[in-house]
């Protein structure tokens, strides 16, 4: 019955009647020669993608699995036939089609390109523009392995299409780097979830476009606003944001120090030489201390460190900065000489920058009274 309904047509004029008679012309001749071969012995069965006409001249689409039953001799004795009405699946493809043609051609002056993914299927391809971006002009089209293959492993959980798949949400803006022919890239993808009039998901649509410079834009930006701009160590406010991602599991020390002399260098040397000691400062602090250890000119000849580790570590840390300062900062045919003292305050679990920030000045006025190159713990 649900055959009769797919054909809109009544039982009698359904039964004892061949294939041929509801087939569109155009597939016909396909349809019969897998048909010959399963009753030659060539193959078991079949699967095509083909048109029924209704009386009306209606097209319906439909994919059709078709296997044969045999005798002990091998003659076919019934075939059996599984028939999907897959036309709204083709009306939502061919709409995705006619929209990527529209947008390719928005797409003219920037660089990237389509992709899409049946989720029936599993298949998935990308346009020949976004094929030829990535790959070059004689670019084949990508499959999903060889897209999902190029795309940098640390942005694999941003690329992620599960929650599209699952129809959890119809639509998200993943920005990942992909290696393409012009290197590594930075792609914004804004991806859109098409479902059937049931709700279903069933095409997945991807819009990748370069954004590197931009991003490079950006990262300027948020680097220059973290940065001092003089010596390229944290400025304030970077301190606050790398201090507030730092874990220890043995606790923090922060040093809070500034130079001695330095005041007497810039008045009688000028400005220039002043940030050139600054700027040689900053060198001598940042050596001193590991990698992963924070650095930052926090205003005119203060810096700040933060040390992850015990106190022990702190301690030592300080005591390396006190004694690559010691060492005299040539000037030209001169050399100047500063001098730092460090206040220093431990904590075994991480507290409020500002808090911290407040113990270890008070206690670099008590080694700044105690003379060059002290430290307070």
């Amino acid at each position: 019955m649900a055959f009769v309904r797919l054909l809109a047509l009544p039982p009698e004029k359904v039964l004892g009647t061949h294939f041929k008679d509801f087939t569109h012309p155009d597939d016909i001749e396909a349809d019969l020669i897998l048909f010959r071969q399963v009753l030659e012995g060539r193959r078991d069965g079949y699967t095509i993608e083909k048109w029924y006409l209704r009386p009306l001249g209606e097209i319906v689409h439909v994919l059709i699995h078709v296997a044969a039953m045999r005798n002990a001799d091998g003659e076919v004795v019934r075939f059996i036939s599984q028939i999907e009405d897959i036309t709204r699946h083709k009306v939502h493809e061919r709409q995705l089609a006619e929209r990527a043609a529209q947008l390719e051609l928005a797409l003219e002056a920037v660089r990237g390109g389509f992709w899409q993914m049946d989720i029936l299927t599993g298949m998935f391809e990308t346009s020949d523009r976004l094929a030829q971006f990535i790959g070059g002009p004689a670019a084949a089209r990508l499959d999903l392995e060889r897209y999902v293959n190029r795309i940098n492993v640390i942005d694999g959980a941003q690329a992620d299409l599960t929650p599209l798949i699952a129809g959890d949400i119809d639509q998200n803006v993943a920005e990942y780097r992909l290696d393409t022919i012009h290197g590594e890239r930075w792609m914004r993808c804004d991806r859109r979830l098409l479902r059937d009039s049931d709700g279903r998901p069933v095409i997945i649509v991807g819009m990748a476009i370069d954004f590197t410079e931009e991003r490079r834009r950006i990262e300027l930006l948020e680097e220059t606003a973290r940065t001092d701009v003089l010596t390229g160590l944290l400025n304030r406010r970077g301190l606050s944001i790398e201090f507030a991602s730092l874990q220890s599991a043995e606790g923090f020390s922060v040093l809070a120090l500034d130079l001695d002399g330095f005041k007497d260098v810039n008045d009688v040397h000028g400005h220039a030489v002043g940030d050139l000691v600054l700027q040689t400062a900053a060198t001598k602090i940042r050596s001193a201390v590991r990698d992963r250890d924070l650095v930052s000119r926090t205003g005119g000849d203060e810096f700040v460190v933060v040390i992850a580790g015990s106190r022990s570590t702190g301690e030592a840390a300080a005591e390396r900065i006190i004694e690559r300062m010691r060492e005299p900062i040539p000037i030209a045919d001169q050399v100047a000489i500063v001098h730092t003292s460090i206040g220093g305050v431990w904590t075994a679990a991480k507290q409020d920058m500002f808090s911290l920030l407040q113990e270890a000045d008070a206690l670099l006025y008590e080694a700044k009274a105690a003379g060059k190159d002290a430290v307070r713990f």
